[in-house]
């Protein structure tokens, strides 16, 4: 009796909000996992049948003021925030007022602006933002980390990332093809890169832009410790002939001083890692986000450069592709 009574007390009460979205199973996934429990959730959607595989007996409403109202009277622990990029500020704010934690998606914020709101309700509620930075937890990245850290101070990396991630037409119809809403392209599909280089290498002296359109931005970055040549798209036609897979898989290549890491899997269980480092008091925190939202912040108010220099490989056949 008495460890039920332990496991009862050690139970987190989650409620999420953005429950029809696409992000949202990995975290009822992670929530369930852990074997902590669902109390609520949210959306202006009904299609939320997913939720049944998870935490049937959650309420689920469509009335953001009643699912505000039942965190309050069932004493939730957390807020999980999974709705559209540009809702990520007020809703982990509404969180915190709430008086719960919020876990919230990528990318936590869109601007530097949105993120000090966030800071000072943090100081203002006392309660604590964490979001998803899950790249920090991959075995091949940590591995990489390490190694950077215990090479020499006085070497820079020449670093070229490329990511493809196909997306079909639904994808410009979408919130996300909307930069007022998604940030863009750079900042939707990008920002678990960008905070990887900013962990591994450190902060950006440089930042240009050589190609930024609807289904692909690609540039430079100076780093402390890395000079990286950048290429993400959601076009499945920028991918390399010898990429592999199906003509709509996912395309990951990090190549460092020519050498290849690989890292296509091991992403499968990275959202759970992530909450068990949260209720643990481990999460990743506003500060740990600062760094990427600067960087997406810039390269989405850029004005694309010429194809000279310190272009990534990609981007010098795009050129070719397009004929320019």
């Amino acid at each position: 009796m008495e460890n039920e009574c332990n496991a009862v007390n050690f139970q987190k009460r989650f409620a999420l909000i953005g429950a029809a979205g696409y992000i949202a199973p990995r975290h009822f996934r992670a929530v369930k996992t852990l074997g902590h429990n669902m109390i609520a959730a949210h959306d202006v959607f009904d299609s939320v049948g997913v939720i049944d595989s998870y935490f049937p007996e959650a309420l689920f409403t469509t009335d953001f003021s009643e699912f505000m109202y039942r965190i309050r009277k069932e004493k939730a622990d957390y807020l999980t925030v999974c709705t559209p990029n540009d809702m990520h500020c007020p809703h982990s704010i509404a969180g915190l007022e709430a008086g719960v934690d919020v876990i919230c998606e990528k990318p936590l914020t869109l601007t530097l602006d949105e993120l000090e709101r966030m800071n000072m309700s943090q100081i203002e509620t006392g309660h604590n933002i964490w979001t998803i930075l899950q790249l920090r937890l991959h075995p091949e990245i940590v591995r990489l980390k390490k190694m950077i850290e215990e090479g020499r101070d006085d070497v820079r990396y020449d670093v070229d990332l490329a990511y493809i991630t196909p997306r079909g037409k639904w994808y410009g119809a979408s919130w996300k093809g909307d930069e007022k809403r998604s940030g863009g392209l750079a900042t939707n599909i990008g920002v678990h890169f960008i905070d990887m280089l900013h962990w591994v290498f450190g902060s950006a002296c440089e930042i240009i832009v050589h190609h930024v359109s609807h289904d692909c931005v690609a540039g430079f970055m100076d780093l402390e410790k890395a000079r990286v040549r950048f290429f993400l798209s959601i076009n499945p036609d920028y991918k390399p002939a010898d990429a592999g897979g199906d003509r709509m898989s996912a395309y990951r290549q990090i190549v460092i001083n020519g050498e290849s890491i690989d890292f296509t899997g091991g992403f499968t269980d990275l959202h759970t890692l992530s909450y068990a480092r949260i209720i643990d008091g481990e999460g990743f925190s506003i500060d740990q986000a600062r760094a990427a939202v600067s960087t997406l912040e810039v390269l989405r108010n850029a004005n694309a450069m010429p194809l000279k220099g310190e272009c990534h490989p990609l981007a010098l056949k795009l050129r070719t592709l397009k004929g320019c």
